[in-house]
């Protein structure tokens, strides 16, 4: 096995030319105090050894890291991906660098992922809490070492920092009026953790949806905590062998539960928009694939991405640590496919 090679560091440098280690520092950093045919033979020396800088550690001795943190509960989710890809689509050209970590959806990984950024020396932290309980000391340990700080999606909102949201409960009554007005009557609802602000707004959408159109409010529609595709499914079966089982499902967790939802109905034999409506949350790329297609909402997570790493470099990067801060609202998308297009399928 072959010997990993060791970083060529200006020591190394030094050590070759016979020189000392501080000029090699200037002459890279392109000091005019460097002699030019001197910096001349250290910058062709560097190439020869494969030097590369550090740029981490030369920015933290010049005071500015010029490194944005970024914390989501999932990284191989569509949404939270195509937030990291808008970020970066900005962040790159103004020369930041991102720093990507995942709680997987664990409050003492947020913890720990946290405590790393802040040790990183990190500009600015944008986060997404998980799911798990548990309180923000961690977060409130952000601003005390003066480091910016931006919540999305999910907020911690006792907490008063830069925001950048969903209009969640809009969305999902969008969405259930739109189940209703395709004939649906018995309209379940698979809710994520209560503790997210996110999924108490979205089932208070479905909640005025139904009150909206006269409908009643059952308590055995709605299955609390099922929003990951394995939970889903679970509730589903359930749902579907009631002695009068709804006949549309309003996944408001992801479309991985939705994804959960329609597996069922198919391995039971149920005909999915006609005696089944399905409807998800995010717009996985998937959605558009399955057949038949899934129904869900689009939360424009690349223009998300980008809208909160605009807000660092317009609101934050050179303002006082103590602006005002201000909640950005992104209006999401109903996306109506054959999973719920009843009266195309008739």
């Amino acid at each position: 096995m072959k010997t990993p090679q060791k970083r060529t560091t200006i020591y190394d440098i030094a050590k070759k030319l016979n020189i000392a280690a501080s000029s090699v520092s200037r002459a890279l950093s392109n000091s005019s105090k460097v002699n030019p045919a001197t910096k001349a033979l250290i910058l062709k020396t560097a190439a020869e050894m494969n030097y590369q800088q550090n740029v981490m550690a030369s920015n933290l001795r010049k005071g500015s890291n010029r490194t944005i943190g970024v914390v989501v509960p999932r990284i191989n989710q569509g949404y939270f991906s195509n937030i990291i890809a808008g970020m970066e689509d900005i962040t790159y050209d103004k020369g930041y660098n991102l720093i990507i970590c995942q709680s997987n959806e664990l409050h003492a990984r947020e913890v720990d992922c946290v405590n790393t950024l802040i040790n990183q020396h990190v500009n600015c932290i944008v986060i997404s809490i998980a799911a798990e309980k548990g309180g923000h000391e961690h977060l409130q340990q952000v601003i005390d070492h003066r480091i910016r700080l931006i919540q999305f999606d999910r907020v911690v909102d006792e907490l008063e920092t830069f925001k950048v949201i969903n209009d969640n409960e809009r969305a999902s009554s969008e969405a259930v009026n739109h189940l209703i007005e395709q004939g649906y009557q018995r309209i379940a609802l698979l809710e994520g953790p209560q503790n997210l602000d996110i999924f108490r707004q979205r089932k208070e959408g479905y909640l005025n949806a139904l009150r909206k159109h006269g409908l009643p409010v059952m308590e055995e529609l709605m299955c609390e905590n099922a929003w990951t595709k394995e939970l889903s499914s679970e509730a589903t079966r359930k749902l579907l062998r009631m002695k009068n089982p709804p006949d549309a499902i309003f996944a408001s967790t992801s479309d991985f539960s939705a994804l959960g939802v329609l597996e069922v109905a198919t391995q039971l034999g149920i005909s999915v928009p006609d005696e089944l409506g399905i409807c998800g949350y995010s717009n996985e790329p998937f959605t558009e694939i399955t057949s038949p297609s899934i129904t869900t909402i689009d939360q424009y997570s690349f223009s998300m991405g980008k809208t909160i790493a605009n807000l660092y470099f317009q609101e934050m990067e050179v303002a006082d640590l103590d602006v005002e801060p201000k909640v950005m609202s992104i209006k999401p998308k109903l996306i109506v496919r054959n999973s719920t297009n009843r009266w195309l399928s008739l």
